[in-house]
């Protein structure tokens, strides 16, 4: 499928919106303004077409759902504003992640590792509104007010794994697909809970932001599995953060690059 298929593809399934499309040929992307709420969204094409060629119509179906989505939590904000009293919730993006929002207004972040950055946001039941700068005043906390009760709120979510074994090596995948799968690498009191069983290096991956990985690597087959596995799940999900895995040592995390042939190559700045 080239770029001009799926947005020809994207405009049959979406419709019944009321959108104004703009395809960026050059740019390869394509912009979506909804006419009733003159809000939009841009959509980079690249990234579908990739998800397409592994999990084929299933990546457009998760695209237009996710088109969809934002565009109800934009109507239910502009008719009623976003709910001060929603649960505040920490997620986890990728360094280059826009660091304001589309009205110019700085979003709430903090440094994680030198992969990742901590985001904050409003938690809206199937969709999350990030807070940026602007909202405080409405929200009536202090941004010291607001990372505290995302990290309270995070330790309070479930963090049930299930375990694969390949070569020796144990995978444990957190799966719970609420949208903040990745915000579990926050929970210290989890990670130090998951070192104990641990009999080998410990690794935490968050690939996207609806799994987290952690893995008991016992041999240089279990670095091999691990690089595989995070660049599947890097390529595949909907919110792509980092296909670099992190070795976890007493409440740290190290970013480590794992070349083919199971060699840990090089290792990242540490940060807590």
């Amino acid at each position: 499928m080239k770029s001009e298929q799926l947005v020809e593809e994207l405009k049959k399934r979406l419709s019944s919106q009321h959108f104004e499309w703009k395809f960026d040929k050059k740019a390869d992307r394509v912009r979506l303004d909804h006419n009733g709420l003159h809000r939009g969204m841009d959509i980079s094409l690249p990234e579908i077409l990739a998800k397409y060629e592994l999990k084929q119509d299933a990546a457009i179906d998760e695209v237009v759902y996710t088109i969809q989505e934002t565009f109800h939590a934009m109507e239910a904000e502009q008719q009623q504003g976003f709910d001060a009293n929603a649960t505040i919730l920490p997620v986890i993006r990728s360094t280059s992640f826009p660091k304001q929002s589309k009205a110019g207004s700085p979003f709430l972040m903090k440094e994680h590792t030198a992969e990742t950055a901590i985001y904050y946001a409003l938690d809206q039941g199937k969709t999350y509104r990030l807070i940026d700068e602007g909202m405080l005043s409405e929200l009536g906390k202090t941004e010291k007010e607001i990372t505290e009760a995302a990290l309270f709120n995070a330790r309070k979510l479930p963090t049930d794994v299930k375990v694969d074994e390949v070569a020796g090596n144990k995978y444990y995948f957190l799966n719970i697909n609420d949208g903040y799968d990745a915000s579990r690498i926050l929970n210290a009191a989890f990670l130090k809970e998951m070192a104990t069983r641990i009999d080998g290096h410990m690794t935490v991956s968050v690939p996207h932001q609806d799994v987290l990985i952690i893995g008991d690597i016992q041999n240089d087959t279990g670095y091999d599995v691990l690089a595989q596995m995070t660049m599947h799940f890097f390529t595949t999900g909907t919110v792509p953060i980092t296909s670099l895995s992190f070795l976890y040592n007493d409440g740290e995390l190290e970013p480590i690059f794992i070349m083919a042939k199971n060699r840990v190559a090089e290792k990242g700045e540490k940060k807590k």
